[in-house]
């Protein structure tokens, strides 16, 4: 018997305490002097079920918050009235709803162009401004201050007054602070990274306004090195007289290798032949931002390509800075060419760089006897060269560099057989990433080159096809005195590692020695992995020419690996 009574008092102890709980939810509905729509309704997002009196309390607090911000500015709480238990009512008055203000400003503080990001309403004395557009409109008004230096600005509205036909005017209150500068940089993480990068490539440099979203945007230019990765955004400390902004860098391994290399007996001469192809790039392991760069191909037959080349970027902290460069080209026994090249360069701005140098061929005939209509002889050509190139960086570990301009141009000379004769080129690559989405890009890129001469030799027309330029054909096989190539791709990036990519290029061509024109066409698809190794990709594109029939025989695979050490 007991033991009935006991399950039976909790039972009821249970009943209670579950009635109990749900006796606490208290459920909130709104009133005011007229009905209030739905669309109001749906704009105040209300919530309406509380789990204490504390919480509710504190949503009726919001709701008036949310009427002031919708316009209207003459709303208050009249009563909080308990219905029963568990129900209670928030009684408003809205009043008049204010759908725009007049503000009135300073052209002190601001210009009308800064207005035109907030409004298209500005007179030399005022502005409109939808009534709930008005905190966005002030923080981007901030924001400028900001970016003048005056990191402490406020503004806000005052003096909110009715005019005679019952609108709404205010003033435009701005209250700059002083303007801070940068007194100091102090980099943590990476002591060592070379400064001159910090000054010259990102653009930060003492005594600039203090800007934090323009510092933002130039630590995010860092990453673009490759040598050096920004851990996270830039911070700074303001004391009383002095703004010291604290950059956080961590060096990175931007070693390049890859390359693939084989030995093997010619059959007709007996004599050892190298092939296959070898990719180094040292970065920054002096940390001065030095680079150097070692690229052998071979294919054992056709062609043998060697280039070899050093940077040295801003010499004694300076924006200026030298390169020197050596080319190698082979094609099998016809003729060998050596081009030699030195520039010096000046950092403009943290996007653009110029520069002016020398460049120098000598080539040779490795013919016993000429061939008709192949015009190949010894010869010699200075240049004097001038150039520019200006890159966009961008936050994306796959595709670093946005958009890509280099203009290359030379004026000369080329001796052969004790003649000379002037000669101008002028090559150009220009492209750009125009992004869709995170996952969806476009990639545009057209590279154009052209030498003018009254003749051309062939061991001195300019070379091009494969994966830098014209996929679908083998690399550097078209000889030409004037091309242009245009690639595009489609991207569709799965993440940040695997991305797939069309092929769609068109180029044209002149070979004034073969008084040849010809259309070049390519199609195909491709695929890019990025790996703790490197970027590995593996393209599959069909060529062909002007009217030559589509054959699957065309086809070439081009793989590119580049591995980071």
């Amino acid at each position: 018997m007991k033991k009935i009574l006991y399950i039976f008092i909790h039972l009821n102890i249970y009943t209670c305490f579950f009635f109990g709980i749900h006796a606490q939810e208290l459920s909130l509905s709104l009133k005011a002097e007229k009905p209030i729509s739905k669309g109001i309704k749906d704009s105040l997002r209300m919530q309406i079920t509380f789990a204490d009196l504390a919480t509710l309390q504190k949503e009726t607090d919001t709701i008036y918050q949310k009427l002031q911000r919708m316009g209207f500015i003459e709303s208050e709480l009249l009563l909080l009235q308990k219905e029963n238990d568990s129900s209670y009512s928030a009684n408003f008055f809205l009043g008049k709803k204010y759908n725009e203000i007049k503000i009135f400003y300073s052209e002190e503080h601001f210009d009308k162009k800064e207005l035109q990001l907030i409004t298209s309403e500005i007179t030399d004395e005022y502005f409109m401004l939808p009534f709930e557009a008005i905190p966005l409109s002030l923080r981007k008004l901030t924001s400028l201050r900001n970016q003048r230096g005056n990191a402490f600005a406020r503004i806000k509205l005052t003096g909110f007054e009715k005019d005679e036909k019952n609108g709404l005017s205010a003033t435009l209150f701005v209250e700059d602070g002083n303007i801070r500068t940068i007194d100091s940089i102090a980099i943590k993480g990476y002591e060592k990274f070379p400064r001159s990068f910090l000054k010259y490539y990102a653009g930060v440099k003492k005594g600039k306004v203090f800007n934090q979203k323009k510092l933002v945007e130039q630590n995010e230019n860092l990453n673009s090195l490759g040598f050096v990765n920004a851990i996270k955004p830039p911070e700074a400390l303001f004391r009383k007289d002095s703004t010291t902004v604290y950059f956080y860098l961590e060096k990175q391994n931007n070693n390049l290798f890859d390359g693939i290399l084989g030995f093997a007996t010619n059959e007709e001469t007996q004599k050892l032949e190298l092939n296959g192809y070898l990719n180094l790039e040292l970065n920054n392991n002096l940390n001065y931002g030095e680079q150097l760069l070692i690229n052998y191909k071979a294919d054992g037959q056709e062609q043998v390509n060697f280039r070899a080349k050093i940077t040295l970027p801003y010499i004694l902290k300076t924006p200026f800075g030298l390169s020197g460069e050596l080319k190698i080209f082979k094609r099998d026994s016809t003729f060998i060419t050596t081009e030699q090249q030195l520039r010096a360069t000046y950092q403009i701005n943290p996007k653009s760089t110029t520069y002016i140098g020398y460049k120098g061929y000598d080539s040779s005939n490795l013919l016993d006897e000429a061939i008709a209509g192949t015009p190949i002889e010894d010869f010699k050509s200075k240049f004097f060269i001038l150039g520019a190139t200006y890159i966009k960086a961008q936050n994306r570990t796959l595709f670093p560099i946005k958009t890509e301009i280099i203009l290359d141009t030379g004026i000369g000379s080329r001796e052969k057989e004790s003649n000379a004769e002037d000669q101008v080129f002028a090559e150009t690559t220009l492209n750009n990433i125009f992004n869709l989405n995170y996952k969806n890009s476009i990639f545009v890129q057209n590279i154009t080159s052209v030498l003018f001469s009254e003749t051309y030799l062939v061991n001195e027309l300019f070379r091009f096809g494969g994966i830098n330029s014209m996929r679908g054909f083998n690399e550097n096989s078209i000889d030409a005195s004037l091309f242009s190539v245009i690639n595009t791709e489609y991207r569709y990036q799965f993440n940040e590692g695997v991305f797939l990519h069309s092929i769609i290029d068109v180029g044209y061509f002149e070979n004034q020695t073969l008084s040849l024109k010809q259309k070049l066409y390519s199609f195909g698809l491709g695929i890019g992995l990025g790996t703790k190794a490197g970027l590995f990709r593996f393209n599959v594109a069909n060529g062909n020419s002007e009217n030559q029939p589509f054959s699957f025989s065309n086809s070439k695979i081009h793989i590119s690996i580049s591995s980071k050490f």
